[in-house]
Parts: C-alpha cells; structure tokens; sequence
C-alpha cells in the first residue's frame, strides 16, 4: 500500500482522482493498524474497504492467504463501482498478484484499461535456481508458482502499461514473452516523503525495543529478512567479528537491532539474522524482533540510531524501497547488496553511506576483511555521508507520483474529459 499512500497526495494535481478499493485492515492476519497513516493524505479520497473471511475460520485448516479469503469480495465490490460509476482506469499496486487476474477481465467486461505494479516478480525463479526454501514451504510455493504461470501472461499482455521497482523484471518478461512491448514498461521505485521521516522524529514508541542512551552504539535495520540474505548478514556479522578480536573494548558496545523482519503473523515467524549471528559467534550482540512495528515506530528506531544497516538480498532483481527512508534518516549507513541489485546504483549515484557489493564469485573473507576496515577500524560507523540533494529530487513522493500519471495518462484509449 506504500506506493498508493505516497502518490495519494499528489494525484489530484496531476488530473486524476482517486477512488482506493483495499481489503478491511481486520481481515489481514497480522496487520499492525496505524491510524498516523491515514493523516498523511488527503482527508476526503475515498476509500472503499471489504470484508472477505476471517484467517481464524482457515488457519486451523492450514492455509491464511489474504486473496482466498478476500479476492471474492474485492472482484464484487470492484465490479459492483465499475458498473454505477465512470472510471478511465484500473492501478493493481499490491504484492496479492492474483488480483492481477482481474484486470484482463474487468477489460473485457467494462472497457476499462489497467495498469500492473510489480512490486516483487510474480513467477519467481530464484528459490529454484539455488535451492532455497521458499516462504511458506515447498508445496504452497509450488502452487503459487504454478497459478502464477497460468494467469500472469493474460494480464501482464493485456495491461495498457506496467511499472515496477526493478528493470530486472522487464528483462524476465521479455524472455518468457517476447511479444512484450518494453517500451510499456516504467521503472519505479517507491518514493520517500519528507514528511514520513518529520514525523517520526517526535514519534515515541509506547514500548521500544531498542534502548537509545544507554551508553552502546545502535546499528539499526529495519524491514523483511528472509533465507536470500544469508551473503549480507554473514558479511557484517563476519566483519564485526573481526573487529571484536582486535578491540574487544570498543566492539563489547556495538549493538545490532532487527526488526519486523519476517511477514508471517504472531506466533508463526521466526528469526532469520540471529541464526546467523549463532553461527559467526556474535549473538551476543544482536537482538531480532521478527513480527511487524507500526510504520512510523520503524522510522523513529532510524531517526534515532547511531549507524542503519542496508543490508540486501543474494537476488539481483531486489530492489528495497528502505534505502530512501533510510537516506532521509540522515545517519551514517552501512550498504551491502548484490552488486548487480538496482539498489547499488541508487546509493553510488546519491553517494550517500559506506558502500560493499558483492556477487556468487564473492570471496566472503576477504569483503569481511575489507567491511571491517572501513566500517569499523575506521570510525566510518560514526560519520554521516549526506546523499547528494540534486541526485535524490527523482527519488521524492511526489516525483515519483508524476512518473506513474505519466503512465497512467498514456494508458488512455484517447483524451478523456473525466479522470
């Protein structure tokens, strides 16, 4: 819902006027509701929830996907407003990729374009190709996978125009259809907002999991973790422990915080940083909160923090939207992702934080080594790296918003008088 509430703001200057259709926040299993969210748009943007059926009647069956249980209700309601109301088009911006699947239909049915967010890729080879587990466990990836293969084609060949947070993905759509117009393709990362960050500088957590002031020094990182991250996690924590046995002293009051880092809600997550910190030896020094934070406690850990870890996936196609909240924290940044990640390129052109990439042919010893120097042996952890203000303007809400009108206006059959 991040690129929805950024752009939420700015639609209406650029000519168009948004009605929202999302699934009632109680039906998500998990959600962390956070009322601060809806201050950050416009007041009277409507917006249309449904009730779909409650995780508690499924999960003893073993099964909590959101679109199961509220994909019936979204295609009624959506169908129900395409019907009695006049709309130029249809934005799919959510990671439920079975809501994809409508837009072919509701095409056909009321004549309205679409366009497609690819926000994660759909049909995803990566767990395949190196043997990973995948999240929820071999057969329900399976099917998942499976389902995607059937319906992606119609609806990605259909959409007047895609946009996605990665140029990877349009060089996967161009091989599994070569028919695919490129040139419909925009690329866009999430945006970042100044006043998210403003915010949550006067944000106190009512329980925070992070004690700031006690003396320690703060490496904070926040967001998802998950099996694709072992490289990164095992490099910091590599590299620390090289500089905990040269200095014991200083190192003894390193600290580092995971938070909200797996997706699965209370009590089924489990801890992705800390086995690997077991297996470097220094889980003595980290702590990992799995299960999700309201939004803006997230950001008040890392307008608070010493030093922000941006530490990236062993999938190149990862683009993490964290980077531009974590640049508009203002503290000094630790940055390891795959050097072919979209990620790395963002960071070296806004020069901003302490920058490590690595790749499959990586010697891990050896970037440890050098993250050690530089990071740690250095004093680098305590000195902020401001990113460069011209080279960031692209990266703003509301710059970012522009780009998607722009795709959403050259979707139109023809000039309309009503948007």
């Amino acid at each position: 819902m991040q690129r929805v509430r950024m752009a939420l703001p700015f639609l209406r200057d650029l000519g168009w006027e948004p009605t929202v259709l999302a699934v009632d926040p109680r039906c998500v299993e998990g959600a962390v509701i956070e009322p601060m969210l809806e201050k950050t748009y416009p007041s009277d943007i409507r917006v249309v929830r449904v009730v779909g059926v409650s995780a508690r009647l499924t999960r003893w069956a073993g099964f909590g996907s959101l679109w199961l249980r509220c994909g019936r209700a979204i295609r009624a309601e959506g169908e129900r407003l395409l019907s009695k109301e006049k709309f130029d088009l249809v934005f799919f911006s959510t990671t439920q990729f079975d809501a994809f699947a409508l837009g072919p239909i509701w095409k056909k049915k009321f004549g309205v374009p679409y366009v497609l967010d690819y926000q994660d890729p759909w049909i995803n080879d990566y767990y395949r190709r190196t043997g990973t587990r995948p999240p929820g466990g071999p057969l329900k990836f399976a099917f998942s996978q499976w389902n995607a293969r059937r319906r992606e084609p119609a609806a990605l060949m259909g959409a007047s125009a895609v946009v996605s947070v990665s140029e990877a993905y349009g060089t996967s759509f161009m091989e599994r259809y070569p028919s695919f117009d490129r040139s419909r393709l925009s690329v866009l990362p999430f945006g970042a907002a100044d006043m998210d960050i403003a915010a949550a500088r006067t944000f106190r957590p009512a329980h925070a999991l992070i004690p700031f002031g006690d003396g320690n020094f703060h490496h904070v990182y926040a967001g998802r973790c998950g099996p694709d991250m072992t490289t990164s996690l095992t490099l910091v924590f590599r590299a620390f422990k090289i500089f905990l046995a040269e200095r014991p002293q200083e190192a003894a009051r390193i600290r580092f915080h995971f938070i909200g880092t797996d997706y699965a809600p209370r009590p089924l997550g489990r801890d992705w940083a800390m086995p690997i910190a077991r297996t470097e030896g220094v889980e003595k020094y980290v702590s990992e909160h799995r299960y999700r934070v309201p939004y803006f406690e997230a950001l008040s850990y890392l307008v608070n923090a010493d030093a922000l870890l941006a530490v990236g996936s062993n999938d190149p196609t990862y683009s993490a939207s964290k980077i531009f909240p974590y640049v508009l924290a203002r503290r000094p940044m630790l940055v390891v992702f795959n050097q072919r990640s979209p990620i790395i390129a963002i960071a070296n052109s806004l020069r901003c934080g302490v920058r490590f990439s690595f790749s499959d042919a990586t010697d891990i010893n050896a970037l440890s080594q050098e993250i050690a120097e530089q990071w740690f042996f250095s004093g680098k952890m305590r000195e902020f790296r401001g990113a460069d203000g011209d080279a960031f303007s692209p990266y703003t809400a509301r710059s970012v918003t522009e780009r998607l009108a722009s795709s959403f206006n050259a979707s139109l059959p023809g000039e309309s008088s009503q948007k």
